[in-house]
């Protein structure tokens, strides 16, 4: 099952600016209720992703970025990982798309928005991206999992390694600090 909704709004205050829905979505009032909620609720801080089960089989996920939220409503069944993907991906596209529309900067375009979905004509960009992530199985959607988890790895390794490198130097200092205490017991008065 594809992302059912997908909202973008900005976080200063939650105003949406674009909205797409899939077809499937036509009986989801109380949860398209609760992401207007969600949105209205969120402010910058240190969470900048994160999932909310609704209650009724459907999580949302969301990833803020430059001051915009991404929201989007899956089934619980759909993985994680590739509706975050699925978030950054759009993210990417809408900036892009915004860089290439505006030659003014597209930051300032996005604050002097005053009325809701003032962006609609992206719709289409994020239902483009509904489709392509509409089945978790496909080829493309497992390589893109794929690649996220060889990137995850790769980093759990390097910080293994930078781990253990201070563990060889605070050994390293241990040792040279018990010599000195040694060292310092000749000298005693």
């Amino acid at each position: 099952m594809p992302p059912l909704c997908t909202y973008v709004a900005r976080v200063s205050d939650g105003l949406p600016l674009v909205a797409s829905f899939s077809p499937s979505s036509a009986n989801l009032e109380e949860e398209k209720n609760q992401a207007k909620q969600i949105l209205r609720k969120l402010t910058t801080g240190p969470t900048s992703r994160m999932s909310i089960d609704t209650g009724r089989n459907f999580c949302f996920h969301y990833v803020i970025r430059d001051n915009l939220c991404f929201l989007t409503l899956t089934e619980t069944s759909y993985p994680k990982r590739l509706a975050f993907l699925y978030l950054e991906e759009v993210a990417h596209a809408l900036w892009e798309e915004l860089l290439n529309q505006n030659t003014q900067n597209p930051r300032a375009v996005i604050d002097s928005i005053s009325r809701p979905y003032a962006l609609i004509q992206y719709d289409t960009l994020l239902a483009k991206y509904q489709r392509d992530f509409a089945d978790p199985t496909t080829k493309q959607n497992s390589s893109k999992l794929s690649q996220d988890l060889s990137d995850i790895t790769s980093i759990m390794k390097q910080n293994i390694e930078q781990v253990l490198d201070r563990g060889e130097k605070l050994e390293h200092v241990s040792k040279i600090s018990s010599n000195l205490v040694s060292e310092s017991k000749k000298f005693t008065w």
